[in-house]
């Protein structure tokens, strides 16, 4: 079987941590800023986890 291609679109999207977790951005943080509570934002600032079947296919789309 040949190798598999890394998804150059997922592995931009999203970062693999030492411990086999998949972290991601969270949306809604690019534009219209200015209506969006501190609190909403700080809380669109921080990472997500992937979990569940949406973590095996980014996985398997990055080649691990």
């Amino acid at each position: 079987m040949p190798k598999l291609k890394t998804h150059k679109g997922t592995a931009k999207r999203v970062k693999l941590t030492a411990s086999g977790k998949i972290t991601r951005l969270r949306a809604s943080g690019g534009h219209l800023l200015a209506k969006k509570s501190k609190s909403r934002k700080r809380a669109i600032n921080t990472t997500g986890v992937v979990t569940g079947k949406m973590a095996k296919n980014v996985k398997r789309s990055l080649g691990v």
